[in-house]
């Protein structure tokens, strides 16, 4: 083994050793343990069986499986040795995007008792991303006219990584004429602005070539580069101004495509030409192909249909430019607002064929998982049981998306000896969604 893998297998097992053990709760317990992302398939999560107290030869006897979130199983249980280890390779980045922890969540089901065991993974970074721009060739054109300390908002880099691993830091590198200051978000985030240090002389220098380099707090740095190209023009007396620096618009998710959601205004006091205002996403991929801006009249239109599920909220970034090159910025904050367009969703985690007609009542039939995609009241879900029957549904202490299917008087087989239960759920959207099961 090289040295560099000697130093990451040191890793691992320094931030494997991380585990933390809930509090244990009758049948209802809960385990807590972290493990890096990017590691590989079979890696070591936690030893599961000793921390449950479980013997390995119960693995096998009792029937014990893993039940991960989602469609992607990203865990599962060592049989051999009763650890938790990983099914897939996990790219954090890829799962919480715009999550600061990044937690997994799946559930142990031990099906010859009945019992769940949810068990919260968290998936810790890794400095595997570099900051990078959209675009790494940028052009700016500029009025010699410009007054020093003229400031104008340059793109910033993304970085997917979290804390020290992510964006720390920005430099720009050049001539005299120009300078780099750093202004903090609402949201903390650092937003970078060319400042105009020395005024312009078309008739000196058409053109300025300065470097924009941004920096994350790995252990090595990481470093992303764009190349920022200055034009300089001819004077122009007034740029356009936008009626607001910012417009912000709240549409429901089933609004349909083609709809106008926003036209935005600028204004310029010139004439002719370089009074001519024209509108244009700032990035090219600003628009990310579901918005569609009119260039000449400034609204924009739905291109494809929105899913508040994928994504509640959209920030566009535009720009008013007029015939001399002189330009406003503005940003368009589309809120995404939820439609009761998801039923509840019903699935069977265990169950049992047959009970012995003399079983106590209490006795558990069933073990159910109910969910629903929509938020707010449209994704609160009420189950409910036939009445005629002799079950009846029982909500888990720790979480309301498991149900257990009990027995709610005693079994007589001579006088029925085979029951269907159907179990209904509902959320709380208006009109309400259902669904079923038996």
């Amino acid at each position: 083994m090289c040295a560099a893998g000697r130093r990451w297998g040191r890793r691992q097992r320094a931030l494997l050793g991380a585990v933390l053990l809930a509090a244990w709760q009758a049948a209802w317990g809960q385990l807590r343990y972290s493990v890096p992302e990017e590691m590989p398939k079979g890696s070591f999560v936690g030893d599961v069986a000793k921390d449950l107290g479980l013997q390995l030869s119960e693995i096998s006897d009792r029937g014990i499986g893993v039940v991960t979130e989602g469609r992607t199983q990203y865990f599962a249980l060592h049989g051999k040795t009763g650890h938790l280890v990983t099914a897939e390779r996990i790219d954090r980045e890829q799962l919480c995007r715009l999550v600061e922890k990044c937690v997994l969540r799946c559930e142990l089901i031990v099906e010859g008792q009945m019992q769940v065991y949810r068990i919260e993974v968290e998936i810790t970074d890794i400095n595997d991303n570099t900051p990078t721009f959209k675009e790494i060739e940028l052009e700016e054109r500029m009025s010699e006219m410009t007054a020093p300390g003229s400031r104008f908002p340059l793109p910033d880099a993304h970085d997917p990584d979290s804390g020290r691993n992510s964006l720390q830091s920005y430099e720009l590198s050049g001539d005299e004429h120009f300078s780099l200051a750093v202004q903090a978000g609402p949201g903390g985030d650092q937003r970078p602005e060319l400042v105009l240090a020395k005024a312009l002389d078309r008739e000196e220098a058409a053109f300025h070539e300065l470097v924009l380099r941004a920096m994350d707090g790995g252990d090595p740095a990481r470093t992303g580069t764009a190349r920022i190209r200055v034009t300089v023009v001819d004077a122009n007396d007034n740029a356009p101004v936008f009626s607001q620096a910012e417009y912000t618009v709240r549409v429901p998710e089933d609004v349909p495509v083609g709809s106008t959601l926003v036209t935005v205004t600028a204004t310029d006091e010139d004439e002719g030409l370089n009074g001519q205002v024209k509108y244009s996403f700032k990035n090219k991929k600003s628009s990310s192909q579901i918005f569609h801006l009119d260039s000449e009249t400034g609204a924009i239109t739905l291109g494809q249909s929105l899913d508040f599920e994928e994504g509640d909220a959209h920030e566009l970034d535009l720009q008013a430019y007029d015939g001399g090159a002189l330009y406003d910025s503005a940003k368009v904050v589309i809120t995404v607002t939820d439609i009761n367009d998801n039923a509840p969703e019903i699935s069977v985690r265990s169950a049992l064929s047959e009970i012995s007609e003399d079983a106590p009542t209490g006795t558990v039939v069933a073990l159910l998982y109910v969910q629903d995609r929509d938020s707010g009241a449209n994704g609160e879900v009420r189950c409910s049981i036939d009445k005629d029957v002799p079950f009846r549904l029982e909500s888990s202490h720790s979480t309301t998306s498991y149900y257990r299917v009990v027995t709610a008087s005693e079994l007589d087989r001579e006088q029925v000896w085979e029951y269907n239960v159907t179990v209904r759920a509902a959320d709380g959207g208006s009109p309400s969604l259902q669904s079923s099961g038996s």
